[in-house]
């Protein structure tokens, strides 16, 4: 006669420790459910950061690094000409004092090796004059000034120069024989012995300098 005791059927062994050990390490990381999982997401976002990285390289090297805005230099000489000022925002130097080799900023501002690179489009606007040949130019300081700068006299007669139609102090109105002066003489010529105007008006009506 068969017997009708029923045997317990045997359950898999299930180590609970190790689940609740594996959810302690892992947790929810906002939406990572487990060790691998979170790894996964922390190597996304690293390799997400290293290629904007390489985008951001490659977009400068294509376009270059952005230029600081350039500093307005634009200020007055003594002399209530155009000049260049310095970082300090007091000093202000002639224009003709610049890249010259010689330091007349305290900071060093008028020999920057940037604006002295490529002369003269590397200076700041309003510092320079261009010749009535357009090969040629000098710095606005140098115009007006009674010097055949420009060596066509452009910088000195015409309306494109805009020069007062008369000599500063200390100058004489003729037209010169020598070269270097266009439309006036120094006074320091007249009675000298030497023809310097084409009238001679500098041996014979100009006085004589005390």
């Amino acid at each position: 006669m068969k017997s009708n005791r029923t045997h317990p059927q045997q359950r898999p062994f299930v180590d609970d420790s190790f689940e609740s050990a594996e959810e302690d390490c892992c947790g929810d990381c906002d939406g990572c459910q487990c060790c691998s999982r979170r790894a996964i997401c922390i190597s996304s976002v690293v390799l997400l950061v290293l290629a904007l990285a390489v985008v951001g390289v490659i977009l400068t090297l294509i376009f270059g690094i952005p230029k600081r805005p350039p500093v307005n230099r634009a200020c007055r000489t003594a002399d209530n000409r155009t000049g260049f000022l310095c970082d300090d925002r007091v000093t202000c130097i002639p224009p003709s004092d610049l890249c010259d080799g010689a330091v007349n900023c305290q900071s060093g501002a008028d020999e920057d090796k940037d604006m002295c690179r490529d002369l003269p489009d590397s200076l700041p606007a309003g510092l320079v004059f261009r010749c009535g040949n357009p090969q040629f130019w000098i710095f606005i300081d140098k115009k007006c000034n009674h010097i055949n700068d420009c060596g066509d006299c452009s910088d000195e007669i015409g309306v494109y120069a805009g020069c007062p139609p008369t000599c500063r102090v200390g100058w004489w109105f003729c037209t010169p024989v020598e070269f270097q002066y266009c439309n006036c003489i120094p006074r320091s010529l007249c009675q000298n012995g030497q023809q310097n105007c084409f009238d001679w008006s500098d041996e014979y009506i100009c006085p004589k300098p005390s």
